[in-house]
């Protein structure tokens, strides 16, 4: 086999694992590949290929049948066990319909006799290339189902977002992490997915993890996985996001509720790409980008000693701020309208768009919850609406009165000061619990000061 005749350079590099007990097979079939633009690990042995499976995730292995005395077949349940979603093409100078059909049962993507050529190597290889962009998009296709949001461009007026946008661009194409910081529902997931997008990384996946969602013992294997029998009610494997995420883009939200106890894993997985899973010795590479996000101060927490200075740094080599919706009105009839298409296609509705009179409300109000919160307020009226327009009366009463920002000091009543500050802490935060906690009320305090204002 000559490499010189080899295809040109891949698409997107793969993780290729070449398992035979050949040296001149494992060294020539590696040096085609590698030409091509893949990144190859080669070893002689059913225990080799195993013990790489186990510390870092591959797209695709050749396995020979005949490894010395080990059975090849072997190999086929076992390397997909240790690495999900992997690949493989049986090698074999031994071939025969039976052992074809024997490797198909058990698992093979595909079946090349020896001597092979470079030509029919980068077939196979393309292959399972479109094999797995199409698992890779369908996935993601799925996800997007499940989340039954709208996706918020990111066209603005505001010159403020546009430098955000523009830095986020710039950044997209490097491997630096990225810490995207602004109030809650201002898009920093959409924005995160946008540089997941524009960058090289774009056809692999995109895995979200929002950090409070987790109970602190859970965080830890829901990242890095867990083995059988770490804990109770760990009854099998879990490879954890971080292997989920091979190639792709991990994108940690709210990043400033991760419990300081898991910081230093997360701080040498950032600096050397390697974590264990809970319960597992068995240390794993990983080559995922990382996006952070947070909607506090973290140099407030470093200093408070509630989040690592070292970590911190780590985390925000680019940091991006986004504005709030409140300083950027110009938006704001734009994306109204656009999630206005959403909601009336999701609930089976059709609109003309909005009277003048809701456009002035909706540009005159403050949004303390920002994009989040222009969104829900658009999906009530798109539901309650009986006209082919969205009018005034179809949006909540403190936003259809047209109330402009309040400050300390206004002349204004301390009934309108209260009803304010309880709506913007109610958007900005994800239970009645936490904003009871935060206004310093019982829930009962907060219920009664609810059905008071109408909120």
């Amino acid at each position: 086999m000559d490499p010189d005749t080899g295809p040109a350079k891949a698409d997107l590099q793969l993780q290729i694992l070449v398992v035979d007990d050949e040296l001149n097979i494992r060294k020539t079939l590696a040096l085609c590949l590698e030409t091509s633009g893949h990144a190859v690990t080669a070893v002689s042995n059913v225990k080799d290929a195993l013990a790489e499976a186990s510390r870092r995730s591959f797209d695709l292995a050749f396995v020979d049948l005949r490894l010395g005395v080990d059975d090849g077949l072997d190999l086929i349940p076992a390397l997909p066990a240790a690495t999900p979603g992997l690949k493989i093409i049986v090698i074999t100078a031994y071939a025969s319909i039976e052992t074809a059909v024997e490797a198909i049962r058990r698992g093979a993507s595909d079946y090349i006799p020896k001597p092979f050529t470079p030509a029919q190597i980068d077939l196979a290889v393309r292959k399972v290339f479109e094999v797995r962009s199409l698992e890779q998009k369908v996935a993601a296709l799925q996800e997007d189902l499940g989340r039954q949001h709208p996706e918020i461009d990111l066209a603005s007026t505001s010159p403020a977002m546009q430098q955000a946008v523009a830095l986020a661009r710039q950044a997209a194409s490097s491997e630096a992490t990225i810490l995207l910081l602004g109030e809650s529902g201002t898009g920093k997931t959409v924005l995160a997915r946008a540089i997941h997008g524009w960058s090289r990384r774009a056809g692999k996946p995109f895995i979200a993890v929002s950090c409070p969602s987790f109970a602190p013992e859970l965080l830890d294997s829901e990242l890095f996985g867990h083995v059988r029998g770490a804990f109770t009610g760990a009854i099998r494997d879990n490879p954890g996001r971080i292997s989920a995420g091979e190639g792709g883009t991990l994108f940690l939200d709210e990043i400033g509720d991760l419990p300081l106890a898991l910081q230093p894993k997360l701080l040498r997985f950032i600096q050397e790409r390697e974590y264990e899973r809970v319960g597992d010795t068995v240390t794993r590479r990983a080559d995922v980008r990382l996006i952070a996000a947070t909607n506090r101060r973290l140099g407030e927490a470093v200093r408070d000693g509630r989040f690592r200075e070292d970590l911190f740094y780590r985390l925000s080599v680019i940091p991006i701020e986004i504005p709030p919706l409140r300083d950027r009105p110009g938006d704001i009839p734009g994306l109204a309208e656009r999630l206005l298409a959403f909601h009336a296609r999701v609930n089976h509705r059709t609109f003309l768009g909005f009277a003048d009179e809701a456009v002035r409300a909706l540009a005159g109000y403050g949004w303390p919850g920002n994009v989040r919160e222009l969104s829900n307020t658009i999906e009530r009226a798109a539901i309650i609406c009986r006209e082919d327009r969205i009018g005034a009366e179809c949006l909540p009463p403190g936003i259809a009165a047209g109330d402009a920002e309040i400050r300390i000091g206004d002349r204004v009543s301390l009934d309108k000061i209260e009803e304010r500050h309880i709506r913007r802490v109610l958007a900005a935060t994800r239970s009645l619990q936490e904003a009871a906690s935060i206004l310093d009320v019982d829930q009962a305090t907060l219920w009664r000061r609810r059905k008071k204002y109408g909120i």
